[in-house]
C-alpha cells in the first residue's frame, strides 16, 4: 500500500503551525538565550529536522553563499546527501557571532541531545502561546509550517521539495493541501 501523507492526523487534527503561530514562534525565539534562539531560528528559516540541525557543523555554514548546507539524515543512502538552503544574511551573521564560526571548523554548533533540543524548542513554543499538547505544537509542526509558508509565497513545489529534502514529490505535495487562511491565500491567487 502506498503511503498517504497528510497535514492532519487520524483524528482530523492539523499537524502544522498556522502562519500566526509560526510568526509568534519566531518573535518569541528572539527573547531566548542565544544558542536556543539560533536553533529555533534555524528550524524556522530552513524547515530542517531537529536531528539535521544538531548535526550542523561550522564548515557547512556558507557565509559567502548565504546558505546553510544541511546533511539529510532521513535518506538511506551509502553516500551522504547535502542540501543548501538560502537564509537571510542577518541570520548568518548571528550564527557566526553566537557560535564563533570558523570556516574550517568541524565542531557541531549545538552539543545537545535530540530530546534536550526538543525541550528547548517546546519551551519556546509554550512562551509563544502555542499549545504543545496538540499535534501541531511540535518540531515537525514547525517543519510542516515551513513547507506551507513556502508554497503560499509562490516558491515552486520542486524547490520546496529540494529545500525539505523529500525524495518524492508526493510527499511535498501535501503542502498545497492546507486549509483556513493558508488555503485562502493559495486559492486567492485565482481571483
Amino acid at each position: 500500500m502506498k503511503n498517504v501523507y497528510s497535514l492532519y492526523n487520524a483524528q482530523g487534527k492539523r499537524l502544522y503551525l498556522t502562519l500566526d503561530e509560526r510568526k509568534a514562534f519566531f518573535d518569541t525565539s528572539k527573547t531566548q538565550p542565544d544558542k536556543v534562539k539560533t536553533l529555533c531560528q534555524l528550524l524556522y528559516y530552513t524547515g530542517c529536522r531537529v536531528s539535521e540541525a544538531l548535526n550542523l557543523t561550522a564548515d557547512r555554514v556558507d557565509m559567502a553563499g548565504g546558505e546553510i548546507v544541511i546533511q539529510s539524515l532521513k535518506k538511506r543512502r551509502t553516500t551522504p546527501h547535502y542540501r543548501p538552503i538560502p537564509v537571510p544574511m542577518s541570520f548568518m551573521e548571528e550564527l557566526a557571532a553566537v557560535h564563533a564560526l570558523k570556516a574550517d571548523g568541524s565542531d557541531k554548533l549545538w552539543s545537545w541531545s535530540r530530546s534536550q533540543a526538543w525541550r528547548l524548542v517546546k519551551a519556546t513554543m509554550v512562551k509563544a502561546d502555542i499549545n504543545t499538547s496538540m499535534p501541531y505544537g511540535t518540531c515537525k509542526g514547525l517543519r510542516h509550517s515551513f513547507g506551507i509558508h513556502a508554497v503560499t509565497h509562490n516558491v515552486p513545489l520542486n524547490v520546496v521539495q529540494s529545500l525539505l529534502g523529500h525524495a518524492n514529490m508526493s510527499t511535498t505535495a501535501i503542502y498545497v493541501d492546507a486549509v483556513g487562511d493558508e488555503r485562502r491565500a493559495l486559492v486567492s491567487r485565482m481571483w
